[in-house]
Formats: C-alpha cells, sequence, structure tokens
C-alpha cells in the first residue's frame, strides 16, 4: 500500500465518520431536551420519553440480520445513501410532527437508519484497511462519530431554550443530509462486503463460526452489557452517594450536570484517545495485550464505583472506566473486523453487532431490575467487575501463545 493510496482510504474512513456525527445531532439532542420538553412534541406522560428512547435499540435487534442482508445484495455507497436520507427525515420529523404514535415510528425509522450506517461504517473500515492500520483507522472512525454526540448534546442543549425543538430538529436534519455529497464523491460502487464471502462447498473446515469469531461475538454482547451498566447508573450513583450535590467552585453541581459534563468530556477525547489505543493494538504483538489490560483495569475500577469515596477519587475513578470504555470498545471493533476479514465479512459483523445491540438493551434492564434491592447495585458492579476478569481469563490462553510466538520472533531477528 503507497503512502498516496494510504493517505487516501483514510480521508475515505474519515469522510464516513464525519457523516455518522452529522446523522446523530438529532438523536443525542433527544437524551438532553425531551426529558423537559415533552409536552412541546404532543406526549402525555414521562414513560413515553422512556419509550421513545429505548424504542430504537429494541428495534435493531431484530433488524440488524436484514441489514446485513441488504448489504450482501447493494453497494456500500448505496448503504450509507439510505442511512443519511432517513436520519434526515427522522430528525427533521422531530420538528414537524407531534404525538406519542408517530414519534414511536420516527424513533424505528432512526434504529433503520443507525443499523444501516454503523454496519457501513465497521464495512468502509474494513474495505480500506489492512492488519497494519486496522486498529488505528477504527479509532479514527469510532473517535469521529462521537464527535456528533457531542454536538447534539451541547449545542442542542443550548439551541433549543432560545430557539425550540422544532427549529433545531430541522437545522439539525438538513446539517445530515450535508452527508450525500460527502459520500457521493467519496466512496464507490464496490460490492459492499469489500472481500469474497467462504464458500461452503470448499469443505467443512471453513466455517463462518470458528472459535474466533464466537468468542468475538459473545465478548461482545457480554462487554457492551457492562459497559451498558456503567452508563445506564451514572447519575444514579452519584445521586445517591452524593445527594447533597458535588462541591465546584463554591456551588453544588447536580447528579444530571456532573453527568452530563463527564459523558461530554469522553466524546471529546474520543477522537484522539480511540486513535491511539487503536494505532498501539496494531503491531506485532497485537491487540491482546491491551485489550486484557483493559479489562483488568476496568474491573479494578468497577470494584470501586458503587463506594462512597472522597469525590475527587471517585471522579478519577469514573474518568478511567470511561477511558477503558474507549480502548475495549476500539479494540474489539477491531477484534471483529480482523474475524470478518479472514472469513465471512458482512455475516460475522452482522452477527457481532447484534450482540453488541443485545448487551446494550440488556445492560440497563438488569441494573434496574436489582437496584431497588439491598446491596442490589454494590452487588451488580462486584459482578460486573468478576466477569470482566473472567473474559481476560478466557483470552489469556491465546495471548500466552501468540506472546511466545512474538518472542521467538524477536529471539530469531536478535
Amino acid at each position: 500500500m503507497t503512502s498516496g493510496s494510504s493517505a487516501k482510504e483514510h480521508r475515505q474512513i474519515m469522510v464516513v465518520g464525519i457523516v455518522t456525527a452529522l446523522t446523530l445531532f438529532g438523536d443525542s439532542m433527544l437524551y438532553i431536551v425531551l426529558p423537559v420538553y415533552w409536552k412541546e412534541v404532543g406526549l402525555d406522560a414521562l414513560w413515553q420519553v422512556g419509550v421513545l428512547l429505548s424504542v430504537n435499540r429494541f428495534v435493531r435487534l431484530p433488524l440488524n440480520p436484514a441489514i446485513g442482508w441488504l448489504y450482501h445484495r447493494m453497494s456500500l455507497r448505496t448503504g450509507l445513501f439510505l442511512s443519511v436520507g432517513l436520519a434526515a427525515l427522522t430528525t427533521v420529523g422531530y420538528g414537524v410532527f407531534k404525538g406519542f404514535a408517530i414519534w414511536i415510528v420516527l424513533r424505528a425509522v432512526w434504529g433503520i437508519a443507525w443499523s444501516l450506517m454503523r454496519m457501513g461504517g465497521y464495512l468502509t473500515v474494513i474495505r480500506y484497511s489492512d492488519n497494519t492500520n486496522r486498529g488505528r483507522l477504527m479509532g479514527t472512525y469510532n473517535g469521529l462519530w462521537r464527535l456528533g454526540s457531542l454536538v447534539g448534546v451541547l449545542f442542542g442543549g443550548v439551541l433549543v431554550p432560545f430557539f425550540g425543538l422544532r427549529s433545531v430538529s430541522i437545522l439539525f436534519g438538513m446539517m445530515a443530509l450535508a452527508g450525500i455529497p460527502l459520500i457521493a464523491a467519496s466512496i464507490n460502487l464496490g460490492k459492499a462486503s469489500g472481500t469474497y464471502q467462504i464458500d461452503s462447498t470448499r469443505g467443512s473446515g471453513n466455517t463462518v463460526w470458528s472459535l474466533q469469531v464466537k468468542k468475538i461475538v459473545i465478548s461482545g454482547l457480554t462487554v457492551s452489557l457492562l459497559l451498558a451498566v456503567f452508563s445506564a447508573t451514572l447519575t444514579y450513583l452519584i445521586d445517591t452517594s452524593y445527594p447533597k450535590g458535588v462541591p465546584w467552585f463554591g456551588l453544588a453541581i447536580g447528579s444530571t450536570a456532573l453527568g452530563g459534563i463527564l459523558t461530554a468530556l469522553r466524546c471529546a477525547w474520543e477522537p484522539f484517545l480511540a486513535r491511539w489505543f487503536g494505532q498501539r493494538t496494531d503491531g506485532s504483538r497485537g491487540r491482546l495485550p491491551l485489550f486484557i489490560l483493559s479489562l483488568a483495569a476496568a474491573a479494578v475500577c468497577y470494584a470501586l464505583l458503587p463506594w462512597k469515596l472522597p469525590i475527587g477519587i471517585w471522579i478519577v475513578i469514573v474518568i478511567f472506566v470511561m477511558v477503558t470504555s474507549t480502548a475495549l470498545g476500539t479494540i474489539m471493533d477491531a477484534m471483529a473486523s480482523d474475524a470478518a476479514k479472514s472469513s465471512s465479512v458482512i455475516t460475522v459483523m452482522t452477527a457481532y453487532s447484534v450482540s453488541t445491540d443485545l448487551g446494550a438493551a440488556i445492560g440497563p434492564t438488569l441494573i434496574y431490575w436489582v437496584v431497588g434491592l439491598r446491596y442490589g447495585v454494590t452487588s451488580m458492579y462486584l459482578a460486573c467487575a468478576a466477569v470482566f476478569i473472567l473474559i481476560g481469563l478466557w483470552y489469556w490462553k491465546e495471548y500466552v501463545t501468540k506472546e511466545r510466538v512474538y518472542l521467538g520472533k524477536e529471539a530469531e531477528v536478535s
């Protein structure tokens, strides 16, 4: 791969990351403004807000296989075009339509748009990367689309009180449409998978469901569940551990404000930190050393989170949890791409997408099922820490084997 072609491929991945970010403005905005402005959009009760903010996740679970089937039959560019169009339509719809029923439809359509875009992003990275740069490019892509969440949260929260949800939604929807010319200029009409699929007639040994694929699918479900537990309970932990607020320059910051600041902080560092973590795993030692280290760090932090510690120490632990979340998300996406590249791209990435979406949907439900029990949250976080350790032990033998191979090669060179 020449430096010129490498730069061009890196630019194409950046374009898709930026397009993904543009489509996220409206969705991310809703998580901040809908719990406050729910009457403005024609809702009758707060429980409807919860349904609307989660329905897109549940829609994706049965849809991901269908999205994978579509990408088998259409070009990558077509899928990205469809995603941008649907995302723009739903975002503008937030400003045009009122009522719970029509908003259910809008949020379901957004779930389709996000499935198309997320799968398209994975396939773009796989198409334009190889084993020497896949982690770095996956980190670049993940970091860029996270900026969309940051813009939606910050600018949506600031603009809606002044201009109203209707105007801001239409503005964000129009901005999403800017992704269409960007895709047209950057992505060609090649096959979405970017690689040949395994021919099942070549023998029973050639199966998509290798041990590597099974491990990344199961790990994807489990880790996304554990990370979703933290995301769903961050403000709850702040509120219960520090009910009088967190002191800040003589003021008491509430749980939602501190949670928003910490979440925005993570979105801000993603473009840099995700790329850095990904690049660290592209070397000859592979992705497992940093992956296992991140699992161990997450286990320690989760074990400390539910205890009432000095607020400064506790916030540092939270930041470390979010850093490990960035590392684990980037490394696992790269590992899934590695497994897909060596077998069936769309099939493996579809299975991985379903597993991570399922984990993200189960996590909040699981933690709030035990939240009312005595020591329920503490027990759940300790259990999560134990599961992180178990995942690390599951990969330990593979890590030791690859490390011996690496050290052997180093000895031969020296």
